[in-house]
């Protein structure tokens, strides 16, 4: 894997890849630091993927690139507030329409509103029975709904955009690569007369990608679905230019879909070492994992559902028994 462009754009600034194609580099208030975005020349004005998360050097950001890239449409990668937060904001700018798949649209109004499994209250219980002790649950129902901070609106109309689907972006041919488990539905981008994929968190350098578990679907295998869906980029020509929404541009797919699924399976089988001795919870498990403390409520949030992720994984292929007693769920080799 080869590391392409080693020197990113300062926020604000739009930065030329190729003719017709810009990368901004946008700050994130979080232990990771930046998201990336990224504009399409289209008809009469740019295609943006992706919005960015709603906080003022953001917007400011966006102040800076717009008067030369007024933008035609916005086309979202997934639900993710760095990725979907500023689309309201933007869309009254511009009047650009949002373009984004079903499946993100709805669980962006689901967590927006906090319905079913997708409320602080089903998480909240969903980690007390994975083991999260009563003073970090109490931290992470007092932030409540931190969904509406980076999202503060939504949208109210969209244009759903499906698997396999090929947009024309100013004459090019984009086809959309669906992905999932790290989302319900995420859109990739890819232009084989360019060369290159909009890989979003799908494809990421340096860090694996937060795999999720929702309360919604507790039996849902995602781990399982996002290696099924690394091999959706197999194919793709090995030359070509992969830009992620964190990290740096790349070459190198293939090399790249292997390594994450060494990690993964290195860090399956380091769980499966651990409930060894006894059934394990997945707080408790979370050392062993990531091999770092963690007491950011964010990173506990994304740390607790990649840990209940990786346990159903392993549960799905024979390899862990589940035992539910009281409410509480532990997971034994």
């Amino acid at each position: 894997m080869q590391i392409v462009h080693p020197h990113p754009p300062a926020p604000g600034e739009a930065l030329e890849l190729l003719p017709g194609l810009r990368w901004l580099r946008m700050p994130l208030p979080f232990a990771l630091d930046h998201v990336n975005l990224w504009l399409l020349q289209d008809e009469g004005g740019w295609t943006a993927v992706d919005t960015g998360f709603d906080v003022a050097p953001i917007r400011a950001a966006w102040d800076q690139v717009l008067p030369e890239h007024p933008l035609v449409r916005l086309l979202v990668t997934h639900f993710h507030p760095d990725h979907l937060g500023l689309a309201s904001h933007l869309q009254a700018r511009t009047g650009a329409p949002l373009w984004i798949p079903p499946q993100e649209y709805a669980f962006a109004q689901f967590y927006f509103h906090q319905v079913g499994g997708c409320s602080v209250a089903a998480t909240a219980k969903t980690f007390r029975s994975h083991g999260l002790p009563d003073p970090e649950l109490q931290v992470l129902q007092h932030l409540g709904n931190t969904y509406r901070i980076g999202v503060p609106e939504l949208p109210e109309t969209y244009q759903p955009i499906q698997p396999g689907q090929t947009l024309c972006i100013g004459g090019q041919a984009w086809r959309v690569i669906s992905g999932h488990g790290h989302s319900p539905e995420h859109a990739s981008l890819h232009c084989a007369e360019l060369g290159v994929l909009i890989s979003g968190d799908m494809l990421l350098p340096r860090i694996s990608t937060n795999i999720g578990h929702s309360p919604a679907t507790p039996a849902a295998d995602t781990l399982g679905r996002f290696l099924e869906s690394l091999e959706h980029f197999r194919d793709l020509p090995t030359d070509t230019l992969v830009l992620p929404s964190h990290g740096l541009p790349f070459r190198g797919i293939q090399t790249r879909i292997d390594q994450l699924r060494a990690h993964h399976a290195e860090r399956c089988d380091v769980l499966l070492e651990a409930c060894r001795p006894g059934p394990q919870s997945a707080y408790g498990l979370m050392p062993a994992l990531f091999q770092r403390d963690i007491q950011d409520p964010h990173q506990t949030y994304f740390a607790m559902n990649e840990a209940i992720a990786h346990l159903v994984y392993l549960e799905r292929q024979g390899k862990l028994t589940r035992r539910t007693n009281g409410g509480r769920i532990r997971f034994s080799a």
